[in-house]
């Protein structure tokens, strides 16, 4: 409207580029050519309708405006180019980086997981249980450690082999891992044995989720075992404060051996076994 009203001014023709770089802002090819063509024509007819037959301004002052004109949109088809290619180098470094953050969380994952059984490895366990019992300390929480060992296993692996042992152990740890909370922590000590953190169960909670584990066990069916029970013997543990890790791993272990000593496929927990030791010292 500037150059319309005042059309007699120098450069006031250059008003007619802002239509030019609102395309630009919004990086809109085609919207940059409907307005550079608008600019051109519209320059056109006010140049022939009004700047000639009135101010006698010079067709090459016409010229040098329709060339700056279209010089512009050139430049800003390049900015818009530019600015694209950008972006796909951007979105390409954004999807390297993400995959670079899935393969990591694989790799972490892997050197967590038991490759076997999909249970967490004896590695992870002690480092989780570091950290738990770290806090069981500072903030007197609920920690229960429970120990699982397969009943005769070698036995298993002696008579069927060791691919059928192979999938006694995942069984076994599918069992496991499903039935355990949330907030609960399974591994694969080592061999045929596991271990399993309760952090959210009183004691007597803890002991009956192990019993419950250990009779669901005993009914899995097993084709390539001669579909014959395999069960487990449970030691299991309540944390008591200052004891430390050592000493709650030698109390679960002893309940562990008093399970397996006392005919197996049972659930043995620390008291028990201490008692047990009294009455054999006796």
């Amino acid at each position: 409207m500037y150059f319309v009203l005042e059309p007699f001014v120098d450069g006031a023709q250059m008003t007619l580029m802002m239509p030019i770089m609102v395309a630009l802002i919004y990086f809109d090819r085609k919207l940059l050519f409907l307005m550079g063509l608008f600019s051109i024509v519209f320059y056109a007819g006010v140049y022939f309708g009004l700047e000639r037959p009135f101010l006698h301004k010079p067709l090459l002052e016409f010229l040098v405006v329709e060339c700056v004109f279209m010089v512009f949109v050139l430049m800003a088809i390049a900015v818009i180019i530019r600015a694209r290619e950008a972006r796909i180098n951007l979105e390409r470094l954004t999807k390297a980086g993400q995959d670079l953050m899935v393969e990591r969380a694989i790799s972490d994952k892997l050197l967590k997981i038991d490759a076997l059984t999909g249970l967490y490895n004896h590695k992870t366990f002690h480092e989780y249980l570091d950290t738990l019992l770290e806090q069981c300390e500072s903030n007197n929480l609920n920690l229960q450690l429970a120990l699982f060992d397969i009943d005769n296993f070698k036995l298993v692996n002696d008579t069927y082999g060791h691919w059928v042992g192979d999938l006694v152990l995942k069984a076994v740890a599918d069992k496991v891992g499903g039935m355990i909370g949330l907030n609960d922590f399974a591994a694969r000590y080592g061999g045929e044995e596991f271990a399993v953190i309760f952090t959210d169960k009183s004691y007597p909670e803890a002991y009956k989720a192990v019993e419950e584990l250990r009779v669901n066990i005993a009914r899995i069916e097993h084709l390539h075992a001669g579909n014959k029970p395999i069960t487990v013997s449970i030691g299991i543990c309540d944390y008591q404060l200052g004891d430390g890790k050592e000493l709650l791993f030698r109390k679960t272990d002893k309940a562990l051996y008093t399970a397996k000593k006392q005919g197996k496929n049972r659930v043995v927990n620390c008291a028990e076994s201490h008692e047990e030791e009294i009455v054999s010292f006796t």
